[in-house]
């Protein structure tokens, strides 16, 4: 027998660790956030001024403006931290226009001091060996948490530093992996609300409803916050552990999809789905809460990524096909059909349908007929 090789290809993964800076490199990262903080929002704000003045800015032009305006009394602190990380501040707000052109995000927006800090850092600006990072403008080595071992060479690093006082480290690493066996099996999926997912052949995964679980608790400290002086050791106390409340509603969440959507992709070769406008759908106030706190479009991400890794067929079918009201056995549509409707019976051919098994087998149908 000839054992079957399969083949390994150099990709880009990502491996957030956690990492306990001490006073020192503390006081370095703070600085560094404000100041990648403050290039990204002045930028941003000469950029808006100058478009409104038919001028447009690029990337290498405000690059330049940033080098004079260290020069200066009054902005010469920038110099105290890596010009790697104010660069890095600029392309992201570069990357950022560009997808706001292209109709994938809204305009930028300034950043926050109360929101998540980061920075990011090029292979230039810091060094990484035998599990040790150490930054530029730091005298030595991060401590780390390291607890999943990977191999390759670390292309760039983002520090950051949560609202629950957390910080992490995500490094970017080129290795090589090794895809999946091919599979002869195909999912179509529908996303919901009271089922997270509805598969093809029948199966559905529940919610865990992580955000709703939690909404008594959260409302109570969040009433507790309002009657708490704003600026006071109180109420920074209690910020502080509902930031806690919030990063563990958050783990609970990425923890399921990750571990959903790795188990969809090990087992099916083709992959049909919605393409969903999660905006759309937020705009009804009825669900836009709990629709908001699943993590339809990250679930989504992950799915035709781990595809891309494996070699997988990931397809995103219109969403405006009316794939709940079709029939998949006749093909009849119904238009009277409501949204609490859980299931329904094909006027034509007679056929009972569940609601949500039926949008899945169509989005599969559908989907397949572009691999074909």
């Amino acid at each position: 027998r000839h054992r079957r090789v399969r083949m390994k290809k150099e990709v880009l993964r990502a491996y957030k660790v956690r990492i306990y800076p001490d006073a020192e490199q503390r006081d370095n990262l703070a600085r560094t956030f404000g100041s990648v903080r403050f290039v990204y929002n002045w930028a941003l704000d000469l950029k808006t001024k100058s478009y409104k003045q038919d001028i447009k800015l690029n990337a290498g032009q405000l690059s330049a403006a940033i080098t004079a305006l260290k020069k200066t009394e009054e902005f010469c602190w920038l110099k105290e931290v890596s010009s790697v990380c104010l660069q890095q501040s600029l392309m992201n707000l570069d990357v950022a226009y560009k997808n706001f052109f292209k109709g994938q995000n809204k305009h930028p927006t300034f950043k926050k001091r109360s929101n998540t800090q980061s920075a990011r850092y090029a292979s230039s600006a810091f060094t990484f060996k035998d599990n040790k990072l150490k930054l530029a403008k730091h005298k030595k080595p991060i401590k780390m948490k390291i607890t999943r071992n990977f191999s390759g060479e670390v292309s760039s690093v983002t520090v950051s530093k949560t609202p629950d006082g957390k910080y992490y480290a995500s490094l970017l690493v080129k290795e090589q992996y090794e895809s999946k066996s091919k599979t002869a099996k195909q999912l179509g999926i529908d996303l919901g609300i009271k089922d997270f997912a509805t598969f093809s052949d029948g199966t559905k995964v529940a919610n865990p409803n992580h955000y709703r679980k939690s909404l008594r608790k959260l409302k109570k400290l969040q009433q507790a916050l309002s009657n708490k002086q704003r600026g006071s050791g109180n109420y920074k106390k209690l910020k502080l552990r509902i930031a806690r409340f919030h990063s563990k509603v958050k783990c609970q969440r990425d923890d399921f999809l990750h571990k959903l959507s790795t188990q969809l992709v090990n087992e099916n070769q083709v992959i049909c789905v919605e393409d969903l406008k999660v905006s759309s759908i937020l705009r009804n106030k009825r669900i836009a809460k709990l629709a908001g706190s699943l993590g339809w479009q990250s679930f989504l991400n992950m799915i035709e990524y781990k595809c891309l890794w494996n070699d997988r067929t990931f397809i995103k079918i219109d969403q405006f096909y009316p794939s709940s009201k079709t029939c998949n056995k006749c093909g009849f549509v119904k238009q009277d059909l409501k949204l609490h409707q859980r299931s329904w019976k094909c006027p034509d051919c007679s056929t009972i349908h569940d609601r949500d098994i039926n949008a899945a087998n169509n989005i599969l149908a559908v989907g397949l007929t572009a691999v074909r």
